[in-house]
């Protein structure tokens, strides 16, 4: 794995990068909150199939936030995106995302589809705002109260991320230590809360469901099926994503919402399936 920054709009954005730069390019696109060595055990199977590039998005991971809140608009990301794979000079690529990467990639897609051979959404993409009960204003107060806690201790902030996932193993510490931020003695999201807010207001302002019909290529949906009270509402957006969009989706048992943590295994194995 490399690490390494590019410059663009005055702004530092940070990669990381597996695999040979021979073969064919699987762009990687996180999650509200997580940086890009979400994907870490996914790329270190298959760096030598694919040259996988992972970015972390805006405020997120070592990328500097953007300055407006208007920039995290989904029209406006994929344009900022579609720089950015510009300037590494990719001309054609796989998507794999999560969560709100996922609503990323699909606005993306439907801008700019002779870039895009297929894309792998993990369970994102399809749960949109405006089935949610919630207000934009009293969810944003939640993230934004969430993404700002502090820890006092590295064991306290790392009981937590494992709290996350089903699966915990060697790589995962990799990632969570790239999603802390150690100051004046103490552990914060490397992310903060204003980013945060300002993902969600563009959230429900902005809806994948609206652009389905626009996205060409083939979609893969992985749904995660945990917790069971989640079931009726992700049911319900799943099957609208399926009506409007060229794609499946595979439900996959006992998975939470970071599927690719806990079944980093099936990843691959739909990856190699689909993209060899």
């Amino acid at each position: 794995m490399k690490r390494y920054f590019i410059q663009n709009r005055n702004q530092q954005i940070h990669i990381s990068e597996w695999g040979n730069p021979q073969n064919p390019v699987m762009i990687c696109l996180h999650g509200l909150g997580s940086t890009s060595l979400s994907f870490t055990e996914i790329a270190y199977e298959l760096k030598e199939e694919f040259r996988i590039i992972s970015i972390d998005a805006p405020g997120h991971g070592k990328t500097t936030p953007f300055e407006l809140r208007e920039e995290y608009e989904m029209e406006k990301m994929a344009d900022w995106l579609d720089e950015v794979i510009s300037l590494l000079k990719v001309q054609s690529f796989y998507f794999l995302s999560h969560s709100w990467g996922s609503l990323v990639s699909l606005f993306y897609a439907a801008k700019y589809p002779d870039k895009v051979q297929d894309c792998i959404l993990i369970d994102g993409g399809y749960q949109g705002k405006r089935h949610s009960n919630q207000t934009v204003e009293k969810e944003v107060a939640y993230y934004e109260q969430d993404f700002d806690q502090v820890w006092e201790t590295w064991e306290e902030f790392l009981a937590l991320v494992k709290s996350e996932t089903l699966n915990w193993t060697s790589k995962k510490l990799e990632a969570a230590k790239d999603l802390s931020l150690y100051k004046n003695h103490r552990y914060y999201w490397h992310a903060r809360g204003n980013t945060a807010a300002h993902i969600i207001r563009a959230m429900h302002k902005d809806e994948a469901e609206d652009i389905y019909e626009k996205v060409r290529c083939p979609v893969l949906l992985l749904r995660a099926t945990l917790p069971e009270s989640m079931e009726p509402e992700r049911m319900k957006t799943a099957n609208i994503f399926k009506e409007k969009i060229t794609g499946e989706v595979k439900d996959i048992p006992g998975t939470t919402h970071l599927l690719h943590w806990d079944r980093p295994d099936l990843v691959v194995y739909e990856i190699r399936e689909r993209w060899k």
